[in-house]
């Protein structure tokens, strides 16, 4: 009989105190940048899905959704699997919910698994962000949550490397 998964495992080790510390520092200085940057534009650059990525990348670095392939085309797949339900069949919790869907597929078939993502596609259906203004800040916001992660890894030496891969 194959070896199935009966659901007993071991939950993951507990973080050390500094490693809780500073991935709780860096997903709030981060989170408060985008806070800063957004009331500086007089626009919302802190979404959900955002925050959901930085817990990602500051908590669980090595994880193939924290990735930066992941994290940036997949927030850019969500947009745009979004934007193309929008336009065909308009602003409700049913879009959405098809948008959620084509981002999950769309992100599995190019290998960019990022959960959050999904949550994008959600918020551009629900809240019909001008694309002009969304796409770039969203783009802009999954870069520095990326290098924020980058420069965090550095700074605590027994740190996991993030990223374990770029691309």
């Amino acid at each position: 009989m194959p070896n199935r998964p009966t659901g007993r495992g071991r939950a993951p080790a507990r973080p050390t105190a500094a490693a809780a510390l500073h991935s709780i520092s860096a997903v709030t200085a981060v989170l408060l940048g985008l806070v800063a940057i957004g009331a500086m534009i007089h626009e919302p650059v802190l979404i959900p899905p955002l925050a959901a990525t930085a817990a990602l990348v500051h908590s669980a670095p090595t994880l193939p959704l924290a990735q930066p392939r992941s994290v940036i085309i997949g927030h850019l797949m969500g947009a745009a699997a979004g934007y193309a339900v929008l336009s065909v069949a308009g602003s409700s919790a049913w879009a959405a919910a098809v948008a959620a869907g084509a981002t999950l597929a769309l992100n599995t078939l190019a290998r960019t698994p990022h959960s959050p993502a999904v949550a994008s596609s959600v918020v551009v259906v629900l809240q019909t962000p001008a694309p002009a203004r969304f796409i770039p800040l969203l783009f802009g916001s999954t870069v520095l949550l990326v290098l924020t992660g980058y420069a965090a890894s550095r700074v605590r030496p027994k740190a996991p490397r993030y990223p374990a891969y770029w691309w």
